[in-house]
C-alpha cells in the first residue's frame, strides 16, 4: 500500500492510499457492466482479470470476442474465463487461493487480491415475476463470497479488498422537491429487487464491521451503453422502435431516473477498489442527469428518426419509484471522480451502437422480451 496523487476522470487531484491488485476477480463479467468494466480493466490497468459468470440469459460470451481474441490463452494471456456459479462455494474458494482452472483451456488462473462483485439479477420486471431467484442470486451470492473471502484471508493472509456493487434503488423513492440520496439516506427499497440488493449491502457492512474484511459498497444510478441486454428501457425501446413496434411506457411516463454511461461507471468502480477509503464504506455513483422515461422515449425516437404515435402508456409498473437522485458529493471530494461522459452524446453513441450491431440483440431478443411480454407487453397492441 502506497499513497500518490491522483486525477480520475472529470475529477479533481487528490491524495490517497493506493491499493494495488495484481489480479482481480470480475462476478458477472460477461453481463452488462461487467463485460464492460473487463475491457476497461485490460485497457487501462496492468492486472489480470479473472472472469466468473454463470452465462445466464443475461450473460453473453459475444459481448467478449474482441477480450478473448485480444487478451486470452492466445493473446496476452491476461483474462482468464470461468463459467460458474458464485454462490458455488467450492468453486469461489479454488479460485481465490489460485487452483482453479480456466474452462475453455485449463490454464491454472491466478488468485485475485481484490473481487469487484457485480453478479446479480438485476430487472425489476423479473423480480416481480420471481422474487426468489433474486433473493438466491443476491443475498446468498454475497453470503457465499463473503465466507470464502473470509476463509481464504484466515489461511493465506493477504490485502484484499471486496468491492460490492449495488444500486441507488436500495434508498427507496424521492418526491420531486426531495434532495438526492446520499450514502447515509436509510435503506427503503421497494421492489424484490431492490430489497435483494439491500440485502446483499446489510451483509457487505455485517462482514467488514464482524469479521474484519475490507469492504466496499459502491451504490450506481441507471447505466446506458453497449452491450445492455435489450429488456432493460434504453435498448428496448431502441430496438422496438427499429422494428416500429410501440414502446410501452410505463403510467403518465414521468418518472425520473439519473442516467450514468456505464464508461464513466467502470472507470469510478476501480477508483475506488484502488483509493476507496474503508471508513467511508459506500459511494454513490452517478451520472447527474436526471430525466423523465417520457422524455427519455422521445429523444430516443428523434435520434432513430420514429414517430411519437409509436408510444403506448400503460398500466404502471407494481411498487414503481417516482424519482432517483443521486448525490455524489463523497466520491468526488474524496476520491476526485466525476462523470464526464455528455448525456445527449453517451445516447447518440449508444443508439449508433445498437444500429452496428444487430447480429449482437437480434439473438437475445425473444429472451429479453419475455418479462416484458408478461408484464405490459401482451396489452400493447401491435
Amino acid at each position: 500500500m502506497t499513497t500518490d496523487e491522483t486525477r480520475s476522470n472529470g475529477g479533481a487531484l487528490t491524495s490517497a492510499p493506493v491499493f494495488e491488485p495484481e489480479t482481480v476477480l470480475v462476478t458477472g463479467g460477461a453481463g452488462f457492466i461487467g463485460s464492460n468494466l473487463v475491457r476497461w480493466l485490460l485497457r487501462h490497468t496492468q492486472a489480470q482479470v479473472v472472469n466468473l459468470d454463470l452465462l445466464t440469459y443475461a450473460g453473453n460470451l459475444e459481448s467478449l470476442a474482441d477480450v478473448f481474441a485480444e487478451h486470452g490463452a492466445d493473446g496476452s494471456g491476461r483474462h482468464h474465463f470461468l463459467h460458474g456459479d458464485v454462490r458455488d462455494g467450492a468453486l469461489v474458494s479454488r479460485v481465490l487461493a489460485g487452483r482453479a482452472t480456466e474452462t475453455s483451456t485449463g490454464r491454472v488462473v491466478p488468485p485475485p487480491q481484490a473481487i469487484l462483485h457485480l453478479a446479480a439479477e438485476s430487472h425489476v420486471d423479473r423480480s416481480i415475476l420471481g422474487p426468489g431467484a433474486f433473493v438466491s442470486t443476491n443475498v446468498q451470492g454475497v453470503v457465499t463470497l463473503l465466507e470464502c473471502v473470509r476463509a481464504e484471508l484466515d489461511e493465506r493472509p493477504r490485502p484484499f479488498r471486496f468491492v460490492n456493487v449495488s444500486t441507488d434503488e436500495v434508498y427507496g423513492s424521492l418526491g420531486q422537491s426531495d434532495a438526492p440520496f446520499t450514502e447515509v439516506h436509510p435503506l427503503s427499497p421497494n421492489s424484490p429487487y431492490a430489497a435483494s440488493k439491500a440485502g446483499g449491502d446489510c451483509l457487505v457492512r455485517a462482514y467488514a464491521r464482524t469479521f474484519g474484511v475490507t469492504c466496499l459498497t459502491t451504490r450506481c444510478s441507471n447505466n446506458y451503453g453497449p452491450y445492455q441486454f435489450p429488456e432493460k428501457l434504453i435498448p428496448l425501446m431502441i430496438t422496438r422502435a427499429l422494428g416500429n413496434q410501440p414502446l410501452p411506457v410505463y403510467g403518465d411516463g414521468l418518472n425520473v431516473r439519473d442516467w450514468l454511461h456505464v464508461d464513466d461507471h467502470v472507470a469510478a468502480l476501480w477508483l475506488v477498489c484502488t483509493h476507496g477509503r474503508p471508513e467511508d464504506e459506500i459511494y454513490n455513483i452517478g451520472g447527474c442527469c436526471e430525466i423523465t422515461n417520457l422524455e427519455l422515449v422521445q429523444r430516443l425516437l428523434v435520434l432513430l428518426q420514429r414517430p411519437s404515435s409509436l408510444i403506448r402508456h400503460v398500466s404502471d409498473r407494481l411498487g414503481h419509484d417516482r424519482r432517483y437522485a443521486t448525490d455524489i458529493t463523497r466520491i468526488q471530494t474524496n476520491l476526485g471522480w466525476s462523470p464526464v461522459r455528455r448525456f445527449d452524446e453517451g445516447l447518440c453513441d449508444t443508439v449508433a451502437w445498437y444500429l452496428n450491431n444487430y447480429t449482437w440483440w437480434e439473438r437475445v431478443q425473444a429472451e429479453a422480451y419475455r418479462a416484458s411480454q408478461a408484464l405490459y407487453l401482451a396489452h400493447v397492441a401491435e
